[in-house]
């Protein structure tokens, strides 16, 4: 007599990775929960991400240890994920690390959805790492049987759908450091990216540069990022009249002003992906170090890359803006106080 398979009951995600890979991987996690409807999913996750997936519809618990400190703090973990007793794992990460805690959960680990060597779920293309993450992910869970019609062709993939994030951005949109504060149309700097990354930042100068542009356009510049990058934006404002958001704002936040926002500029860092989700025109700069076509935004998105950012002109990245969003005829136009 055949046995009953068993019922996927408890569920484990695992995201760890930086913000542009949280957001885009939205998408994989929002077809987990479509799935499993009635599953309990718990996303092991690193502390900056945690209000934001517990303000989700995808997962009932949150675990922010995802990246243990010291040896203890990795047993302890690995102990608590052994209690859990998972049914199924969706390893989203599919790092060292997170191949790693399918090993430690051994020998008899829980199904496993991922690259770890003996998982029983695996994503079998070889050529994954040429992938976009989007459509990467979109193959990893058609391969787990759970999204046969998973857009996996190149540049199919759109971007993931933010709309509750929206909401949330838009109930806390009565704060004026949270909106644009102005009825007057802005467009969204965001000239941080992170800060061992040097070389993914466009120069302050050539922001400058654009700003002005903008300005004699009647857009407000508001630039956006965490409180570390708040000295680039006061470079910025020394240079050109501008909103300095840096640190005021969340996520949410971010993405309710990017849905509103006439243009989005910035370089290749977490905030784009959720402004460029959101709706707005967004053009991101990208330096040789990193691949656009492998983790680029998604969206009504353009890009522009130079091997080194340093050398790129303001002239170039204003044509970019012009193709990407028209400038208003002359006549409407007026100099910005």
């Amino acid at each position: 007599m055949s046995r009953k398979p068993r019922e996927i009951s408890k569920i484990l995600v695992i995201k760890l990775g930086a913000l542009g890979d949280f957001v885009q991987a939205l998408a994989a996690m929002a077809h987990i929960r479509a799935a499993h409807p009635k599953a309990h999913i718990t996303l092991l996750t690193t502390p900056p991400f945690e209000a934001l997936a517990r303000a989700s519809p995808y997962f009932n618990d949150v675990e922010s240890d995802g990246r243990p400190a010291g040896i203890g703090d990795n047993i302890g973990m690995i102990r608590r994920l052994r209690r859990n007793r998972y049914d199924r794992v969706y390893d989203l990460q599919t790092s060292s690390r997170s191949n790693l805690y399918f090993y430690l959960l051994g020998p008899f680990p829980p199904q496993w959805s991922g690259t770890a060597f003996g998982c029983s779920l695996p994503h079998r293309n070889r050529d994954r790492g040429r992938m976009h993450t989007l459509e990467r992910q979109a193959e990893q869970l058609k391969d787990a049987g759970i999204w046969p019609n998973a857009p996996i062709t190149s540049g199919s993939a759109p971007p993931p759908d933010i709309s509750w994030i929206l909401k949330k951005g838009a109930a806390a949109s009565a704060r004026p450091a949270n909106t644009a504060g102005t009825s007057r149309p802005y467009v969204l700097f965001v000239p941080g990216s992170s800060e061992h990354r040097p070389e993914k930042r466009w120069t302050i100068d050539g922001f400058a540069e654009l700003g002005e542009a903008l300005r004699k356009r009647n857009l407000e510049i508001l630039i956006v990022g965490n409180m570390q990058e708040s000295s680039l934006a006061r470079a910025i404002q020394r240079k050109v009249q501008a909103r300095d958001l840096t640190g005021r704002t969340d996520f949410a936040q971010i993405a309710a002003l990017g849905a509103r926002a006439t243009l989005a500029v910035g370089n290749d860092t977490g905030p784009m992906h959720l402004i460029a989700a959101a709706g707005a025109p967004t053009l991101v700069l990208f330096s040789s170090a990193s691949d656009p076509t492998l983790c680029g935004p998604r969206g009504h998105v353009a890009v522009l890359q130079a091997a080194n950012l340093a050398e790129l002109s303001a002239r170039d990245v204003i044509s970019a803006v012009d193709r990407l969003a028209p400038p208003p005829p002359p006549s409407l136009y007026r100099t910005a106080p």
